[in-house]
Formats: structure tokens, sequence, C-alpha cells
């Protein structure tokens, strides 16, 4: 990872967030991590070396783009996984409300809960003030895919959350890996 300098700047509207204090770039090594899925049990992104994996980071399970989104991997998941790649969803909500989003959705993949926002905060992934809650940090959109050695080949950031990203354009480049 390379260190950029600390920036204050305004999303849309809202809170001010600290931004760039540490980003991923395209090349660097996936900053490793162990979280909880929706069985309360961790997964590390470990687990899937040899794999390519699509680190999907949502801002909130029910909150209606965040439904489409995950909707929109699991139905690539066929092609994603022929491809042997996967996608891994990471949000700071609980595994209990992961688990009920999963459920309804028939979610196939890792559902995980950065409950501790350390995983948004490593990857840049985070966003402060979701729905006007002042203060409040969720992930922001942000699509990263990880290939099988563990490096960094393509970062999306949604400009603000109501923002999707270009699934055929992700599951093209994941699926070239």
């Amino acid at each position: 990872m390379r260190i950029v300098s600390t920036l204050l700047k305004l999303r849309n509207g809202y809170t001010p967030v600290l931004i760039g204090t540490t980003m991923v770039n395209i090349g660097d090594t996936a900053p490793a991590f162990t979280l909880k899925n929706t069985e309360k049990n961790d997964v590390s992104l470990a687990d899937y070396s040899g794999q390519t994996v699509i680190l999907a980071f949502y801002p909130g399970a029910f909150t209606g783009v965040c439904d489409k989104e995950m909707c929109a991997f699991q139905e690539n998941l066929g092609k994603l996984n022929g491809a042997n790649a996967t996608v891994l969803g990471i949000s700071v909500d609980s595994p209990w409300a992961n688990a009920e989003f999963a459920r309804k959705y028939n979610l196939e993949f890792a559902l995980l809960s950065d409950i501790d926002r350390d995983v948004v905060k490593a990857y840049d992934a985070s966003f402060v003030g979701l729905g006007g809650i002042e203060g409040y940090m969720s992930a922001n959109r942000v699509v990263i895919v990880v290939d099988s050695n563990g490096v960094v080949q393509h970062r999306w950031v949604a400009e603000n959350p109501g923002v999707e990203p270009d699934y055929d354009a992700v599951v093209a480049f994941a699926s070239s890996l």
C-alpha cells in the first residue's frame, strides 16, 4: 500500500469524510483480513488463495441499491464460479442482518460483517453520513477485484452510495484473469 496525503472532502453534501490516509491501488497486494460470515464463522481473504475474488463493499442490507447490487452479483455467480472467481460482500452490518439479507435474496456467496470498520478503512471504502446520519460510518459502494496471487487488479469506487457498478464489466474483467 502506498501512503497518500490526508484530505477532507464533502461527498455530495454529506458529512466531511477523511479520505486517502491509505489507499489500495491496482498492483498492490490486497490487505489481509478475517471477518465473520452470516454463521458467525471466520472467513479470511487467504481462504480464497488461488482464486479471483471480487470484494463488493456495500453500505447496508435492505437499502434498495444494495439489494440490487447483491442480486446482480448472485445472477452472475455461475459465470464467475466457472472462471474460478467468487464474490465476498462486505458491509458494516451484523452477521444477523447479513444472514437475513442473504436468506431473503437467496445469496449463495459469503456476506461478511466488518463491524469494527477495519476492512472498509484498510481498503479506503468508507462512507460517513449514510442516510443523513451525522458521524455514521458505513461502507461505500466499492468493487475491488483481487487476482489469484492476491494482487489488486481492478478498483471501482462509487461517487456516492446510490451509484451502481457496471456489473457486466466487472464480471468480464474478473473472468479474464
